[in-house]
């Protein structure tokens, strides 16, 4: 199931929290002690720098496939550790994550250790709009699946559960098959344990049906859904070699795509995955190219929500795109009745291989 914590922090007595979260999934992944230590560094340093220079924020902790897809029918997990605040944001962003620059009465370790020990880091901050600092932390077998060969494409996502709990009902994964790679997003109905049994079953399904079509996958998770409460489902797929995307959705998934300076909404069809699925599914067939990106989410993000724009952001690692996205759509006014999921698939910078 899609283990998740969610810890608030808005003061010192939160990042034992944090920590003590980190080191949980540490433990689920078979982190060694090593690798959980690095996890435990770097989880208590964000929460620390949210309570310091952030007036608070959110710390989300949870296993997240690779960012770059293994061809290969075992997924691999890691640690992802997301902190997002509201706060001020960063000044000036490379002497944050230089060696030797620490916050005051914090670890001493500064965002430049953080970056150093884990085996992804990122770190995007607005000035005015806030931050979101991003590490991912995996085993030796996970950091040997990255980017061996040139990979065009790269995904990541963020996932809260809804009240706190540490499983959610939505789930992503991706996968990939010679030039395919297929981004898929599952929300199990309603909630909780048995929401996010159905989105399980779709992640688990969604590993023998990385040859298919979007549409044929649906057919298949269907079958893979049957005997759960079912979910809606969107599965997007790049075909890197033929510059194309393929689109296939039931129920209500969001999904958005940029074309240049442009968003285009693609849409799904009506139906439950495993439960009612339409007799005939429409498949939506699209140009892919170097200037495009793609995010979907469950419908616990507001339907009317500001794409991310800017071209550093949306160069950013795809977690961190999900994470503001998410940060940026939230609302004191708008209370959360449900788990929310933002998953985005995007090109991999030329500079990046």
């Amino acid at each position: 199931m899609p283990l998740v914590w969610d810890v608030p922090v808005h003061d010192s007595t939160r990042v034992r929290d944090a920590r003590v979260a980190a080191e949980r999934a540490a433990a689920a992944t078979g982190l060694d002690a090593d690798r959980t230590a690095a996890v435990s560094l770097v989880a208590t340093e964000l929460a620390t720098n949210l309570v310091k220079h952030a007036r608070g924020g959110q710390l989300l902790v949870e296993l997240v496939p690779a960012p770059f897809p293994a061809d290969t029918p075992t997924p691999v997990l890691l640690v992802q550790i997301a902190a997002i605040d509201h706060g001020p944001g960063i000044g000036d962003v490379p002497a944050a994550l230089s060696d030797g620059f620490s916050t005051a009465r914090s670890l001493g370790a500064g965002l430049g250790t953080c970056r150093r020990v884990a085996d992804d880091f990122t770190l995007h901050s607005a000035p005015g709009r806030g931050t979101v600092a991003l590490a991912r932390i995996g085993t030796a077998a996970a950091r040997g699946a990255g980017p061996a060969v040139t990979h065009e494409l790269r995904a990541g996502g963020v996932n809260v559960p809804f009240g706190g709990a540490e499983t959610s009902g939505d789930a992503w994964a991706w996968v990939r098959s010679g030039e395919r790679a297929t981004l898929m997003l599952a929300d199990g109905l309603g909630h909780g344990p048995q929401a996010a049994r159905a989105s399980t079953a779709a992640v688990e399904a969604l590993h023998g049906c990385a040859h298919l079509t979007p549409a044929e996958c649906l057919r298949q998770l269907d079958t893979a859904l049957r005997g759960t409460r079912g979910a809606a489902v969107a599965v997007a797929q790049v075909d890197s070699g033929a510059g194309l995307l393929r689109f296939a959705g039931i129920g209500n998934i969001g999904a958005r795509l940029r074309e240049g300076d442009t968003w285009r909404h693609l849409l799904s069809r009506p139906g439950i995955v495993g439960v009612h699925r339409p007799g005939t599914l429409r498949e939506e067939r699209l140009p892919w190219a170097a200037d495009r990106t793609l995010v979907l989410h469950s419908d616990g993000l507001p339907s009317r929500w500001t794409p991310p724009a800017g071209t550093e952001l949306l160069s950013a690692d795809p977690a961190v795109v999900a994470a503001v996205t998410l940060r940026d759509a939230g609302s004191a006014a708008r209370p959360v009745r449900d788990d929310t999921a933002v998953a985005v698939l995007a090109p991999t910078p030329r500079d990046r291989g």
